[in-house]
């Protein structure tokens, strides 16, 4: 595959978008392509914004996507996914949590959570799915396995084995939370 795949995960700081990132870096590597990967989590302890960029495809050279060059989004947040709309191709596809977590701001008053903070989002880009993988997550027992059932959406999509993303959670998440993350990629796969 020469073409590069450029993806764009966006969450708030505890959700998972770093380990997502890593387990997407991993599953492409191990495919056999190259991987650039890029981070932003500043405020992530604060429940500030974080966004990764995984880029993948026969020749890298830069870790960032150029803005309209995203093909897809793993947004943990719906606020997150209308925040980095602007990096989407016109075909692209973003795949949302339906989850609501107020930033600061919001929650200090100085402005208020959007009715429909997904609107420009479903102008822009080709799919736009929301996915209910905080519920799910609650499902399976532990609300942090969301990210996973999101990279399980991902998977389906994005034309690497499911097997290389399984091997990337054995790899790198914490033995004792294996089978669970394996669990919640398997209940991604089903959107």
């Amino acid at each position: 595959m020469d073409r590069i795949t450029n993806v764009l995960i966006a969450g708030v700081g505890g959700q998972g978008t770093i380990l997502a990132s890593d387990l997407l870096s991993h599953a492409a590597f191990t495919s056999g392509y190259d991987v650039k990967k890029s981070e932003v989590h500043g405020l992530a302890q604060r429940g500030g914004s974080v966004i990764t960029q995984v880029r993948f495809g026969g020749k890298v050279h830069s870790p960032l996507i150029p803005a309209g060059r995203a093909d897809y989004m793993l947004a943990f947040e719906l606020v997150e996914a209308a925040r980095y709309a602007n990096l989407m191709r016109a075909d692209g596809t973003v795949l949302v949590n339906d989850q609501r977590i107020p930033s600061s701001t919001i929650l200090a008053r100085q402005e208020s959570y959007p009715n429909d903070p997904l609107a420009g989002v479903r102008e822009a880009v080709g799919e736009c799915k929301v996915i209910p993988a905080a519920e799910e997550a609650l499902k399976l027992g532990n609300p942090r396995v969301a990210n996973v059932i999101m990279l399980g959406a991902l998977a389906k999509r994005i034309g690497l084995a499911e097997d290389a993303f399984r091997e990337a959670i054995r790899e790198l998440v914490k033995p004792r939370f294996v089978e669970l993350n394996l669990k919640a990629f398997d209940v991604g796969l089903g959107y």
